[in-house]
C-alpha cells in the first residue's frame, strides 16, 4: 500500500462516520475477553504488507469494538464526551505534528500555548511573573510540581542530591500519583505524612499545622503539601484558603491539583470552591477531564516562571540556536520533543468562549444535581456524598456495589466504576460528559434498576 495521506483520509472519515453511527446505536461495545483476543482480531505484524481491503477491515473491527469513551452511557473513568472544535484542533495539531520544544519548529503554536497560560494565570490572580507548560498529564503535572517544590526549598540538590530529610503532605483521599512522585524524586514514598481529612475528604487544616509543627520539631524538612481540587473518589475540594496561611508562614510550597475538579476556575458559579487559588504556587486541571478535550490535556502553572526554569532547564546548544528563553518552551517542560497539546485548548476556548467554557462546567454541576436529587428522593437508594460535586456516590437496594458495576460492564449496559470511602464501598456515577442532558442522566438510573431486578437472582449481595 503507497503512502498516500489524501487517500487515507478518506478512510479516516469514513472510519468516523461508521464509529459516530455504532456508537449512537451500541453506545457500549461488547466486552472482549482478553483470552478472545486473538480470535477475535488480527494483530499479527508480518514482513509482507497487509492486503488493501484486509486493512481497512481490521481497522475497522478495532475501532468498532474498542470501548466507547465518549458515548452517552459512559460513566466509568474521570473523563467522557467529546466536543468537536477540541477534536479539530488535535487532528490539525496531528497534521502539522510540529515539537514544542522551541520556537524555530513550532512557531506560532508557541504563542498559542502561552495564550493559554497567561490566561489561565490571570483567571486565578497569579502574579505578572507567572509560568507554565502543557505536561503529558495529571500525574507529570504533580511530579513537576514536587521537583519545583524540593529545588526551591534547597537549590543544591540538583547538583549535590538530597541532604535532609524532606516531608510532603497530602491526604489519603489525593491521587495516587503523589506516592509514585515521591520516589521518582528522591524523597521517598515513607517521607509523604497523610493528613486527617473531614466528613466529605478534605484536609483538615488544624491537623496539617500540628504535623508541620511536630516534624520541624523532630528535625525534618516540611516542603510541599499536595492539595486536590475534585478528589478522585468523593470530588471533595480542599480549604487552600485555610492551608494557605501555614504555608507561607513555613515555607512550604502549596500546590492544588485540579485535574478532575480545577476547571471551576471558568465558573463564577462554581469558583468558590477554589477560594484562595491565588495563594498556591502551583495549580494543574485537566481539560480532557470535563471540557471534552482529547487525552490528554494537561495544563501546570506556577506563580513564578522562575521555578520552571531553574529546575528543568538544561543548555542544549545543538537545540536552542535562535530566540530567547522565553519562546524556547523546551527550557521549562519535562520533556524536549512535546507534543502540541496546546491547540485543541485553544481551539475549543477560541470557538466558544470563556463563558461557553463556563456553561459547559456548569451544566455538569447541573447535571450531578439532577442525579444526586434522583438518589436522595428514592428510599431504594443510599447516598455516600454530597452537594458541589461532580461524584455522585451511591448503593441501590442491597445489591453488592462492584458486583453491579461489572455485571453491567460484562452485559455491555453500562460503563460506571465503583469506589470506596470510608469502610463504605458504592457505584459512582461521574458527570463530566458536558455533553449529556437530565434525560440521559434519568435513563442510567433506568438502565441500572432495570438491570438490577432483571438479575437480582445473578448480583451478590451487601
Amino acid at each position: 500500500m503507497q503512502n498516500n495521506i489524501k487517500e487515507d483520509l478518506v478512510l479516516f472519515n469514513e472510519l468516523v462516520n461508521e464509529l459516530l453511527a455504532d456508537e449512537f446505536k451500541n453506545p457500549v461495545a461488547n466486552v472482549i475477553p482478553t483470552s478472545e483476543l486473538n480470535n477475535k482480531f488480527d494483530l499479527t505484524l508480518k514482513s509482507t504488507p497487509a492486503i488493501a481491503e484486509d486493512f481497512k477491515k481490521e481497522l475497522k473491527n478495532l475501532v468498532l469494538n474498542t470501548p466507547k469513551s465518549s458515548s452517552k452511557l459512559f460513566f466509568n473513568q474521570l473523563f467522557g464526551g467529546r466536543h468537536s472544535k477540541a477534536i479539530l484542533g488535535d487532528l490539525l495539531a496531528v497534521m502539522l505534528n510540529n515539537s514544542m520544544a522551541t520556537y524555530k519548529i513550532a512557531g506560532p503554536q508557541v504563542a498559542v500555548e502561552k495564550e493559554i497560560i497567561k490566561e489561565v494565570s490571570n483567571i486565578i490572580g497569579y502574579p505578572k511573573a507567572y509560568g507554565g507548560t502543557f505536561p503529558t498529564g495529571g500525574s507529570m503535572s504533580n511530579f513537576m510540581s514536587l521537583v519545583m517544590a524540593r529545588d526551591k526549598k534547597d537549590s543544591e540538590i540538583r547538583n549535590k542530591g538530597m541532604q535532609e530529610k524532606f516531608i510532603a503532605y497530602t491526604s489519603k483521599n489525593s491521587h495516587y500519583s503523589i506516592a509514585k512522585n515521591a520516589a521518582f524524586a528522591g524523597v521517598g514514598r515513607d517521607n509523604i505524612r497523610y493528613i486527617k481529612t473531614d466528613e466529605k475528604g478534605r484536609i483538615c487544616a488544624d491537623d496539617f499545622k500540628n504535623q508541620v509543627e511536630q516534624d520541624i520539631a523532630n528535625g525534618f524538612t516540611p516542603f510541599y503539601i499536595n492539595a486536590t481540587a475534585g478528589t478522585t473518589v468523593l470530588c471533595a475540594f480542599d480549604n487552600v484558603a485555610k492551608l494557605a496561611p501555614i504555608c507561607k508562614e513555613h515555607k512550604i510550597w502549596l500546590h492544588l491539583d485540579g485535574a478532575f475538579g480545577g476547571s471551576v476556575i471558568f465558573s463564577k458559579k462554581y469558583y468558590h470552591l477554589v477560594n484562595g487559588i491565588e495563594n498556591t504556587d502551583s495549580f494543574c486541571f485537566n481539560a480532557h477531564k470535563t471540557l471534552g478535550a482529547p487525552l490528554s490535556t494537561s495544563i501546570l502553572v506556577v506563580k513564578d516562571n522562575r521555578d520552571l526554569y531553574n529546575s528543568f532547564n538544561n543548555d542544549a546548544t545543538y537545540l536552542y540556536q535562535t530566540d530567547d528563553e522565553n519562546y524556547n518552551l523546551g527550557q521549562t517542560s519535562f520533556e524536549c520533543g512535546r507534543r502540541n497539546n496546546a491547540l485543541k485548548l485553544w481551539t475549543l476556548w477560541k470557538a466558544i468562549g470563556t463563558n461557553g467554557i463556563a456553561d459547559i462546567v456548569d451544566h455538569e454541576f447541573h447535571l450531578a444535581d439532577t442525579a444526586r436529587n434522583y438518589v436522595k428522593d428514592n428510599k431504594d437508594y443510599t447516598l455516600y456524598s454530597f452537594e458541589d460535586s461532580l461524584s455522585i456516590c451511591f448503593n441501590y437496594k442491597d445489591f453488592d456495589p462492584e458486583d453491579l458495576c461489572t455485571k453491567l460492564y460484562e452485559n455491555n449496559k453500562l460503563m460506571v466504576g465503583f469506589g470506596h470511602s470510608k469502610g463504605n464501598a458504592f457505584v459512582r456515577l461521574v458527570t463530566i460528559n458536558g455533553e449529556n442532558s437530565t434525560e440521559e442522566i434519568q435513563n442510567f438510573f433506568k438502565i441500572l434498576e432495570e438491570f438490577a431486578l432483571e438479575n437480582s437472582d445473578l448480583i451478590k449481595r451487601i
